[in-house]
């Protein structure tokens, strides 16, 4: 099953679980990466300080290196893991530096206190154990713990703060995506029922004036139309090809309103029809025209859209012949032409240029300039 045949539950479930296991996977991921650090960082420190005291070979010397070591790196991974549940960990504030001095303080001894045992297995002498006591057991090498024990706090604070504010800052990002998606869905939604009730108000009127094959010819058209807007469960691009297909099909419908009234030109540049548009772009832009100039007049009207490449760029108009002399031109800032601003700034901010004006010849006239995309294949 492919994205466009999913129900809108299927979508949001498949959202839910992707957003789900995301969370899931950012603290193993934490985890991995912390431990990729601490671990092999300390076991080069035990190798290092092993060499300084003797030999690498030297079993008292690996033996102190990685007590030495070892028991640093074990806090560093025991506070890594712990710091995105417990905010006391890698959150600073005066009772946790008081915390932080007093398990500071505890780790130094009881770390100490293994250094200076481990004197008795490898078989210290009487001399040396008191010269140990004494090398460890001193105001300058508990502060040097300490030291260390902060220095571990710190990394793991910054570190863990990075972490969060980058995890923030994407649900930041996940929570306005879904808000624009909302409102852009909100602005489609109201530019279809907009045309669906004056096509069905317009086949009424047929029905009532007796004109049923016309109505019939019209519902044809309203049916192929609805086939290829209701299958899109969010809005989404489509080609210029397969949005002038639906301007197609609305065109023939507001023809059999207008009969000979209402004469359509569009010109169209090969190269552009591959290129990505909004949906529904072109037809509330159209219907202005219509209903705004063509449905004004007693005679003949023209709507002219045209479509063309250039650079990087796609060039898109619509223009009408305007009403009647004698009778005032809307200003043509509607509903649908407001929310064609809206859902351009949705989709390429400040990368997009509208015009929306009176024509000196009379008329009116829409130009859009969009970033030309071409279709995937």
């Amino acid at each position: 099953m492919n994205a466009s045949t999913r129900s809108p539950e299927d979508q949001n479930t498949m959202a839910i679980e992707e957003i789900s296991a995301e969370e899931a996977a950012t603290p193993l991921g934490r985890e991995l990466n912390g431990y990729a650090v601490i671990v092999p960082l300390a076991a080069i420190l035990a190798l290092a300080t092993a060499a300084e005291c003797g030999s690498v070979t030297h079993p008292a010397s690996v033996a102190y290196g990685a007590v030495l070591w070892g028991w640093w790196g074990t806090i560093a991974c025991v506070l890594w893991k712990l710091a995105p549940r417990l905010p006391v960990v890698s959150r600073l504030s005066v009772k946790t530096i008081l915390l932080h001095a007093v398990s500071g303080l505890i780790l130094a001894l009881v770390h100490l206190s293994l250094l200076w045992g481990i004197g008795f297995p490898l078989g210290w002498g009487q001399s040396n154990q008191k010269m140990m006591r004494g090398v460890l057991f001193n105001i300058n090498r508990v502060g040097l713990e300490l030291l260390i024990y902060g220095f571990i706090i710190g990394i793991t604070g910054v570190v863990q703060h990075k972490l969060r504010a980058q995890h923030d800052a994407m649900r930041s990002l996940e929570l306005q995506k879904q808000l624009s998606s909302a409102h852009l869905r909100a602005l489609q939604m109201q530019l279809e029922p907009h045309f669906l009730f004056n096509t069905l108000n317009a086949i009424t009127t047929l029905v009532e004036l007796g004109r049923q094959s016309e109505a019939v010819e019209m519902l044809l058209h309203l049916n192929l139309i609805l086939k290829s807007t209701l299958k899109r469960t969010t809005p989404e691009k489509v080609p210029l090809s397969q949005e002038l297909e639906m301007i197609d099909n609305y065109l023939a419908i507001e023809q059999i309103r207008f009969a000979d009234r209402l004469q359509v030109q569009i010109k169209v540049d090969p190269g552009a029809l591959d290129g990505m548009v909004p949906c529904f772009l072109l037809q509330p832009i159209v219907e202005n025209a219509i209903r705004h100039g063509i449905a004004n007049c007693v005679s003949e009207g023209k709507v002219e859209a045209s479509a063309r490449r250039e650079g990087g760029n796609l060039h898109l108009r619509v223009r009408d012949t305007g009403t009647e002399a004698g009778i005032p031109a809307q200003n043509g800032h509607g509903i649908g032409l407001k929310n064609t601003r809206e859902r351009l700034v949705h989709f390429y901010r400040d990368e997009f240029a509208m015009k929306a004006q009176p024509l000196d010849e009379g008329g009116f006239e829409v130009a859009i300039i969009i970033p030309y995309e071409p279709q995937r294949r």
